[in-house]
């Protein structure tokens, strides 16, 4: 099973309420990620000559003819590169490309930060890059954006403007109602069981990868590794780009194994009036709905009516559908069977969200 531990950096939550700062460290992490071998097959090149009348004693060639030489270059497979619906970025900011290794691994690509990205002017830390996963069969053409919360050592020290348009925060979180800066990203607390919520949340992520993986999906990862250095606007920047929705996984900061929720968008029309919230957050609703939808379906513990409403650096800067899904709390269990029914539910309502991938 995945077991996944770690010491991590005390910090805030992104923007949500009741989120608060944790100095306790966690288990050493073993998490299993897809191999990223990709084997090259080596060409051995044959001499076949032979000489007839050599007077030196030297050594004869007698090697197999140049008939046996096998060209394999042109078995090697050329990608795609270019994701379903949108990206700005250039060719350029792609810095591998790996081919499936003999029909078992997914193909994979990995993005560099682009500063010529939409909203990229103001993320503060964003040195590392993306990686999509592609299922090798079934592919229904949709790419979601997998975003592990936290993660990201030193960001609850550094702030970010917390709206595009330099605009005031309107609901107070870590930072205040009226303030124009938020943390740029922060790492979270301690599960019950000493485990971080950084890692318990990585672990859901990697579930939830094998399994849009099954069902057809791409998968964006915005963060495999316990320290990656990208802010929640880079975070937003990269699924903008490179996916069709963005789901972030949080476990929200209480002890009473509450249940599932997700965070839908303030009624304040100030914040839905703006851009790019005011383009977008009808379908930031929607999608919350349907995942909602999808976890009633597949028998997840809820709480409340499923809702609760705040303001997220994610929803500000969002281009597509976006939600961040608090899948439990401090005190909910996080073994890997509770990651599969949680991925199950969010398979489930990303098929009702996007209803032509699931009939393919």
């Amino acid at each position: 099973g995945l077991i996944v531990s770690a010491g991590e950096e005390p910090g805030s939550d992104q923007d949500k309420s009741g989120k608060g700062e944790d100095e306790s460290s966690s288990k050493e992490a073993s998490k299993k990620k897809s191999s990223k071998k990709t084997t090259k097959k080596k060409s051995s090149k044959k001499s076949s000559e032979e000489t007839a009348d050599e007077e030196s004693s030297e050594k004869k060639t007698d090697k197999k003819s140049s008939e046996e030489e096998t060209d394999e270059t042109s078995s090697e497979k050329k990608k795609d590169k270019k994701k379903s619906k949108k990206k700005s970025g250039t060719d350029s900011s792609v810095s591998t490309v790996k081919d499936p290794v003999d029909g078992i691994l997914p193909a994979e690509e990995t993005y560099e930060w682009d500063p010529d990205f939409e909203y990229a002017e103001f993320s503060k830390i964003h040195s590392d890059s993306v990686t999509v996963y592609r299922p090798l069969e079934g592919r229904n053409g949709v790419v979601v954006a997998i975003d592990p919360g936290h993660g990201t050592f030193g960001g609850s020290q550094v702030m970010t403007q917390a709206h595009p348009d330099g605009s005031p925060k309107v609901k107070t979180g870590n930072t205040n109602a009226g303030r124009t800066e938020s943390v740029a990203i922060s790492m979270g607390y301690t599960m019950d069981d000493g485990m971080s919520e950084a890692d318990a949340v990585l672990g859901l992520a990697e579930v939830m990868r094998e399994d849009l993986l099954s069902a057809g999906y791409d998968v964006l990862m915005i963060r495999e590794t316990k320290d990656t250095q990208l802010d929640n606007i880079a975070r937003a920047v990269f699924a903008n780009e490179y996916a069709d929705c963005h789901i972030s996984l949080h476990y929200d900061n209480t002890d009473t194994d509450k249940g599932f929720f997700y965070i839908s968008v303030p009624e304040n029309e100030e914040y839905r009036k703006m851009e790019p919230v005011a383009s977008h957050w009808k379908e930031h609703m929607e999608l919350g709905d349907a995942i909602l939808s999808g976890m009633k379906e597949n028998k997840v513990k809820i709480y409340g009516d499923g809702r609760e409403e705040n303001e997220l650096t994610q929803t500000s800067y969002s281009t597509i559908p976006s939600v961040d899904l608090e899948v439990g709390d401090r005190a909910t269990s996080h073994e890997e069977e509770d990651w599969w029914k949680l991925s199950d539910g969010v398979v489930a309502g990303l098929n009702q969200f996007f209803p032509a991938a699931d009939e393919e």
